[in-house]
């Protein structure tokens, strides 16, 4: 451990020496002991095309010797502007509204800004959200208080602001179950909103998959019974496309695969194709509108020092143009994972098999081990990190949870092989 970092998500006592990686090269990092490993989730979910394209490379250094940074209040530029239009002309019709920053957790942030003052510039108090149990959103205070009260949050619990939490209907391959998980869950909100109408500021949520919360995969048909009682209350629905966003689903957004307009949506991860830190929060012109005041106290008093950062917009360009050359690829994926599906399906310690878009998950359970539970710290995750990385593929269960999350470089032969490695490891 180099006695200058403090490594994230990490017990400090007792960990391992964490690997040094020398080069990125596609699908594949070169660690400095000299071996040579198939990145299968895509680093921390961001590197959507591999590591080091050349192209993202370029436009950056391109951007580097034009402008590297300006203030964003008060000043614009060309790769600002054009990324804005590029998604936004992707995104539902109403989502026309483009605000900057740059992680996960930050535009998360804003976005609930956003809807809370909203109803406040509007003359309603609005305080409570509504979210979903096993919801992560990320890991500064308000994005914890929408998310899932555990382990991470314990510390900081008296800091967080309360919220009204519903269940999230999860499903998988052959669920008989599904409908009727999702109408209970609709039926809860909406007799929550049908009983204080004026108190929920926002419904927020992971569309179609939770992430971090064990790759949890709900339905389009689902989404769209969300947003039908959405309309119906009058409610805003936030989207968290964090992960979600830019081809994961197998549609460039998980709203255009469920064909759903949220109010408002969160974007990053894969925006910059893994290069730049770079977040988007996207709202509608009404949300909009309700800002568009000579009111000082109506103004959006937010901001950051690399907002609308020239290098990251530079780079989130570039790496939508590579977004639309491969929208076979992300659109195709889902196949080949259900191909290989057939392949492992009958193995006695996999269950719960679910694939959404690039995206593809399955628990790992075997009810003759002494404390075998599910949950993120299930110890089967360090074992099989470490023999995955002794076959040579990176593979980072939450739990026991195994998931496989590619760039959009892999091929179809190279997929197949982590099929194979999985078998090797279960």
């Amino acid at each position: 451990m180099h006695k200058n970092i403090w490594h994230p998500f990490t017990i400090i006592k007792d960990s391992p020496e964490p690997l040094k990686v020398k080069r990125g090269m596609g699908a594949y990092l070169e660690l400095e002991d000299g071996r040579v490993v198939m990145d299968c989730i895509s680093s921390w979910w961001v590197n959507m095309h591999g590591h080091s394209h050349p192209g993202i490379a370029k436009a950056i250094y391109e951007q580097a010797k034009t402008l590297e940074h300006v203030i964003f209040a008060g000043f614009t530029h060309e790769p600002a502007e054009q990324l804005a239009e590029m998604i936004t002309g992707k995104l539902p019709k109403n989502l026309n509204r483009l605000f900057y920053s740059d992680n996960g957790s930050t535009a998360v942030e804003v976005a609930m800004k956003m809807a809370y003052q909203h109803w406040k510039n509007l003359g309603e108090d609005r305080k409570t959200f509504i979210c979903f149990d096993g919801a992560y959103h990320g890991d500064t205070l308000g994005a914890m208080s929408v998310g899932e009260r555990s382990l991470f949050t314990e510390v900081f619990k008296e800091l967080m602001f309360d919220v009204e939490v519903i269940p999230f209907p999860e499903t998988w391959i052959d669920d008989s179950k599904r409908a009727s998980k999702e109408d209970a869950v609709i039926e809860q909100l909406e007799d929550l909103l049908d009983k204080t109408p004026g108190k929920y500021a926002g419904i927020i949520m992971e569309p179609l998959i939770q992430g971090a919360g064990g790759m949890r995969m709900c339905s389009e048909e689902f989404l769209q019974k969300i947003h039908w009682v959405n309309r119906q209350f009058d409610v805003l629905l936030i989207f968290d496309e964090v992960m979600t966003g830019f081809g994961r689903t197998g549609d460039y957004f998980a709203c255009l695969k469920a064909q759903v307009e949220p109010d408002i949506i969160c974007l990053s991860k894969g925006i910059s194709g893994g290069f730049m830190p770079l977040a988007a929060t996207v709202c509608s012109d009404d949300i909009y509108n309700s800002f568009n005041s000579s009111e000082a106290i109506k103004t959006f008093w937010h901001g950051h020092s690399y907002t609308g950062n020239p290098l990251g917009c530079a780079a989130g360009v570039a790496s939508w143009k590579l977004l639309e050359e491969n929208e076979s690829v992300f659109k195709n994926m889902e196949q080949i994972h259900l191909n290989n599906f057939e392949r492992i399906k009958a193995h006695p310690r996999i269950f719960r098999l679910r694939v959404k878009g690039t995206i593809s998950a399955f628990d790992i359970v075997d009810g003759g081990e002494v404390g075998w539970e599910e949950g993120y710290l299930n110890p089967i995750s360090k074992e099989l990190r470490k023999r995955a990385l002794d076959l040579g593929y990176l593979l980072r269960p939450l739990g026991n949870v195994l998931y496989l999350m590619p760039p959009y470089c892999v091929s179809e032969e190279e997929l197949n092989g982590i099929y194979d490695a999985i078998l090797e490891l279960v």
